[in-house]
C-alpha cells in the first residue's frame, strides 16, 4: 500500500470514528493497527495500548478513561462499551486527503507497561517523543525505504509500537501486516517479503527458530528485544540466518535507549541524544524528548559515557542466608541444561516460612526433575537450589515472550494445591 493510498484511508476514517477522547486500539493486523491509529491521533484523540488484550483487561481500562472507543478487527470483546470493527482495506480512501499535521506536544498514547514485575503502569507518550524515539532508532540501525519489516511482536507494545509502527511512519519502511507465531510460519512471511528483510523479535521466537532445522530466505538484519540474548543463542543465529542480530535495550517509560550486538560485545551503547546518570546509585536517564529523567529498574555499571553493562533488575536480586544472586542468572543456567526447552525461578509471595526458598518451573518433557536437580546443583550454590521445581507443559508467557510476575505466581499456586 503506498502512503498516498494509506492517508487517503486515514482521512476517511478519520471522518467516521465517534468523538470519543481516548481509543483502544486492539487491531491485531498490522495494517489496521496503524491506519487506526493514525486517523485516532491526527484527529486529536488518545491511543490507549493494553499490555495484554483479555477481556478482563479491557474492561478495566474502559472502566479507568470512561469516554473510550474500543477499535478491532478479529478480536472479539467480551463488553457491553462502544466498538468499532475495522477492516482497512474495506475503507475508501479520500482522492485528496489533503495534508496531516499533528501537534508534537500531542498525548498521542498511553502505553502500558508489561506487568512482568507486577502490575500494569501506564505510561503517557506525546506525539513528538515518539516521532523522535523513532528517528533514533532509524538512526543507529539503518532502517529505511528498503526495509521490508517483519514482526513476531504486536504493535501495541512500545517495543513493537516503535519498531513497527513508527519506523515505517516516519522513515518510509515497508512493515508486514501480519504476526506470525510458529517458526515455519516466519520463515514463509520473511520469503513474501521484498527489499532489505529485517526480523524484529524476541529471544523466546529466536530459540524456536533456531531449534527448527529450516532454510532461511537471506535477512539483512534481526533486532531482538524484551529480554537479553544469550551469546551462544546469538551467534547460533547469526551463523543460521547470515544476518547479524542485534538487541534493543529499553523500557516503557522511555522507549528504546541502548543498543548492541552481544556477539561483538556484551556493552549497550546508548542512542544519540540519551544520557545516563545516577542518583544515590539509581540509574536515571534523560533525552530531549523525555519529560523528565526517568529511573530505570535495572542495574546498571557504566563502562564510560555512552556504554553500560546490564547485570540485571533491582527486583531480581534475593538474599538467601547471607548469599545474593540474580533470578535471571539463576534461570539462564537452569535453560542451559540438556533438554530444558523453557524454565523460570520464581521467588514466590512472602508467606509465614522465616527462610525465603526459591521454586522454579521446567519446560523439560523428557528430563526428570531429580536429573535437573541434580546437574543444577553443579553450577549453583545449594542455597539457591528450587524448592519445588515443578516440570510443566508450557509457561505462561505473553505475546512478548515476557513472563507477568502474577501469572507464574498463578501458576505456581495452582501447582502447589
Amino acid at each position: 500500500m503506498s502512503a498516498s493510498d494509506f492517508l487517503g484511508r486515514v482521512a476517511a476514517l478519520r471522518a467516521r470514528l465517534p468523538a470519543t477522547r481516548y481509543v483502544l486500539n486492539l487491531c491485531e493486523d498490522r495494517l489496521n493497527f496503524m491506519l487506526g491509529f493514525a486517523a485516532a491521533v491526527s484527529a486529536g484523540q488518545t491511543v490507549l495500548l493494553p499490555s495484554n488484550r483479555s477481556a478482563g483487561a479491557v474492561q478495566e481500562l474502559v472502566s479507568e478513561y470512561g469516554d473510550c472507543l474500543v477499535l478491532t478487527d478479529q478480536v472479539v470483546v467480551d463488553t457491553a462499551i462502544a466498538q468499532f470493527r475495522l477492516e482497512a482495506l474495506d475503507i475508501e480512501p479520500e482522492v485528496s486527503p489533503g495534508q496531516i499535521l499533528i501537534d508534537t506536544e500531542h498525548l498521542a498514547a498511553i502505553v502500558f507497561t508489561s506487568g512482568s514485575t507486577g502490575k500494569a503502569q501506564a505510561n503517557e507518550k506525546t506525539w513528538g517523543s515518539l516521532v523522535r524515539g523513532a528517528e533514533l532508532a532509524h538512526a543507529r540501525f539503518g532502517l529505511g525505504e528498503q526495509s521490508g519489516i517483519l514482526a513476531t511482536v504486536p504493535p501495541q507494545h512500545m517495543y513493537g509500537l516503535e519498531t513497527t509502527i513508527m519506523i515505517p511512519l516516519v522513515t518510509g519502511a515497508c512493515v508486514y501486516t501480519g504476526r506470525p507465531f510458529f517458526a515455519e510460519d516466519i520463515r514463509q512471511a520473511l520469503s513474501r517479503l521484498e527489499g532489505e528483510r529485517v526480523l524484529v523479535t524476541t529471544p523466546v521466537h529466536l530459540r524456536a527458530c533456531q531449534a527448527s532445522d529450516l532454510q532461511w530466505p537471506e535477512v539483512e538484519t534481526i533486532i531482538s528485544a524484551t529480554a537479553p540474548l544469550d551469546t551462544r543463542l546469538a551467534a547460533d543465529c547469526e551463523a543460521l540466518f547470515d544476518a547479524p542480530v542485534k538487541e534493543i535495550y529499553g523500557c516503557t517509560e522511555a522507549g528504546s535507549l541502548a543498543s548492541r550486538q552481544v556477539t561483538a560485545s556484551p556493552l549497550w551503547q546508548l542512542y544519540d541524544d540519551f544520557e545516563l546518570a545516577f542518583e544515590n546509585g539509581q540509574a536515571m536517564i534523560s533525552a530531549p524528548h523525555l519529560a523528565e529523567a526517568t529511573p530505570l529498574s535495572d542495574l546498571i555499571e557504566q563502562d564510560d559515557a555512552r556504554n553500560f553493562h546490564l547485570k540485571g533488575r533491582h527486583t531480581d536480586m534475593v538474599n538467601i542466608a547471607g548469599k545474593r544472586a540474580s533470578i535471571a542468572d539463576l534461570s539462564h543456567r537452569l535453560n542451559s541444561i540438556s533438554g530444558v526447552e523453557d524454565a523460570v525461578f520464581v521467588l514466590p509471595e512472602k508467606g509465614r516460612e522465616k527462610i525465603t526458598r526459591l521454586a522454579a518451573l521446567v519446560v523439560a518433557p523428557e528430563r526428570e526433575e531429580r536429573e535437573i536437580l541434580r546437574e543444577l546443583s553443579r553450577n549453583i550454590d545449594p542455597v539457591f537450589l528450587p524448592r519445588p521445581l515443578y516440570r510443566v507443559e508450557a509457561l505462561p508467557r505473553n505475546e512478548t515472550g515476557k513472563l507477568p510476575r502474577q501469572a507464574i505466581l498463578a501458576l505456581l499456586n495452582q501447582l502447589g494445591q
